[in-house]
């Protein structure tokens, strides 16, 4: 297994004047507001510079006073410069920075570890999510066919409560967060990925394809093969998925975090794949046994609540709840170019089991199927805003807002 670990050259974390020779300055424009949330924002480095990392200082400018905040370059063609934009409350704000040539600190602030079969993205002693890219085994006694890998559990919330659930009793088969198709065609057969206790299928953690760790943002990028079982006991991949997991984490707010997954799929070989319309495939969440229908709730874009969001379609979704004397949740968010938004939604009802157990899913092919073709790349993006206390609509609306349309960015000079 390869691992490629980059650290990224970040601005130092502590308050100066930025009076060094001036690149460019920059304006930050939130039309609609930011609800007191920190937004996440980058901009084109290689058309403001082509000087290295490390000899870059990024400062925000406040009347007279400027003050140097943490950055993230990202590598690419072209590079991106990475910023969290610390916000108020306003109906519309202007922020504003300046990019300097000065001498940067290398110190990453949120890191990725391997830790005993798993990838631990945290901050110091806060821990963010763990992925798990080793094979772990349903409970002693519990057929070995529910293994499974390429999942995230926990998910933590700030305060530290976990938020997702493995193999539980009445699932055996459900891992945290974790993203497999539950009817695909392929090559004749009908193969289910999802419920591997059917022993069609399953999805394998693969390879790491990069690490970073930063300032602004933590990330992975890893290989997941959707493995089909023949019926001649042979095993062939149909789907490659890379996935990547980004977790940024706002420097002056504590109370939430931000992870994004770009999921992009492609045939392994040169068969289509057919993701066919079932009710429940895809990204799925499920969540904390300490939720019930008596302690949580959910709220769509589209204002559905529990009892009649299954099925319906959604920008985004809250779901939170008690937990612990205290109270967390998560606003999932669709992408407006992912296949079939606004996404069907998959919410179990709230007599589940009796109890009203939580599980939440966006599924794009709830009412729909899904061609997928050889040598062609698809691609989901989510965006999950984990919290503590409550989030109301309309801060869950803006945070989809600025995730869906970024806030406009000008570059005011530039050498």
């Amino acid at each position: 297994m390869l691992i490629r670990i980059t650290n990224i050259c970040i601005a130092l974390l502590i308050p100066v004047f930025c009076q060094a020779q001036k690149i460019a300055s920059v304006e930050v424009f939130f039309s609609k507001g930011t609800k007191g949330l920190d937004i996440p924002v980058c901009i084109d480095l290689d058309k403001i510079t082509y000087l290295p990392d490390s000899l870059l200082v990024l400062c925000k400018v406040n009347g007279d006073t400027e003050k140097q905040i943490p950055f993230q370059i990202e590598q690419g063609n072209p590079r991106k410069l990475h910023w969290i934009a610390e916000t108020g409350t306003n109906s519309s704000e202007r922020h504003y920075y300046e990019l300097t040539k000065g001498k940067a600190a290398n110190q990453p602030r949120i890191k990725a570890d391997v830790r005993d079969g798993a990838l631990l993205i945290h901050m110091e002693d806060r821990n963010f999510l763990q992925y798990w890219f080793s094979t772990v085994y349903p409970p002693e006694g519990v057929d070995t066919v529910y293994k499974r890998s390429a999942f995230i559990h926990p998910l933590w919330s700030p305060h530290g409560q976990v938020l997702t659930r493995i193999q539980p009793r009445d699932h055996y088969h459900h891992y945290g967060i974790w993203n497999p198709w539950t009817h695909v065609a392929f090559e004749g057969d009908t193969i289910d990925f999802w419920n591997i206790n059917t022993r069609k299928g399953t999805v394998r953690f693969a390879d790491f394809v990069s690490i970073q760790n930063g300032s602004v943002y933590s990330e992975f990028d890893a290989i997941h093969d959707h493995v089909v079982f023949k019926k001649d006991g042979r095993e062939r991949i149909a789907l490659k998925e890379l996935q990547s997991v980004r977790v940024y984490a706002p420097e002056n707010d504590p109370g939430f975090f931000i992870v994004d997954f770009n999921i992009q799929l492609n045939c392994a070989g040169d068969s289509p794949v057919k993701l066919l319309e079932y009710r429940y495939a895809g990204l799925g969440w499920r969540t904390t046994e300490k939720w019930d229908n008596k302690n949580s709730m959910v709220l769509t874009s589209e204002g559905k609540s529990r009892k009649d969001a299954d099925g319906s379609k959604a920008r985004w979704c809250i779901v939170q709840g008690e937990i612990d004397d205290d109270y967390a949740g998560v606003v999932m968010m669709s992408f407006p170019t992912n296949y079939n938004f606004p996404e069907p939604l998959r919410i179990w009802p709230e007599n589940q089991y009796n109890r009203g157990d939580m599980f939440a899913n966006f599924c794009p092919t709830k009412d729909t199927d899904w061609l997928l073709e050889p040598r062609h790349n698809y691609v989901l993006r989510y965006r999950f805003l984990v919290y503590n206390n409550r989030i109301e609509r309309d801060k869950a609306e803006n945070a989809w807002e600025y995730f869906a349309n970024p806030p406009e960015i000008r570059i005011i000079s530039a050498k």
